[in-house]
């Protein structure tokens, strides 16, 4: 069995492969755009439920050490400790250290 096709009938096959592979290329890095943004935007989301929790943990174990320990050095260290944890990671997150970006600008190569 032998094909026979014309010049144009190759050259329209191959257009036609050439704008698959061009959608397909689109089609994927708008996915990746979309799911760079997504994780970007579930970090946040994670870091605020993480630091309600921690909050009210650390607010249950002081009411209850303040109301049901009459012993003040314990007073201290349950007042004391959650301000240490707090000023580490304020300090820690209000220094710089890299920068992280999501998008290029310019002629970067990659």
């Amino acid at each position: 069995m032998n094909v026979n096709l014309t010049p144009t009938q190759i050259l329209a096959g191959v257009g036609v492969l050439l704008v698959l592979f061009m959608v397909w290329r689109w089609s994927a890095r708008k996915a990746r755009r979309a799911a760079d943004a997504a994780r970007a935007s579930s970090r946040v989301v994670s870091l605020a439920g993480r630091v309600l929790f921690m909050g009210a943990g650390f607010t249950g174990v002081q009411w209850l050490v303040l109301t049901h320990v009459h012993n003040p050095t314990l007073v201290l260290v349950v007042l004391g400790v959650p301000d240490l944890i707090a000023a580490y990671v304020l300090t820690r997150a209000l220094t710089v250290t890299s920068m992280d970006t999501t998008g290029r600008r310019g002629g970067g190569r990659r």
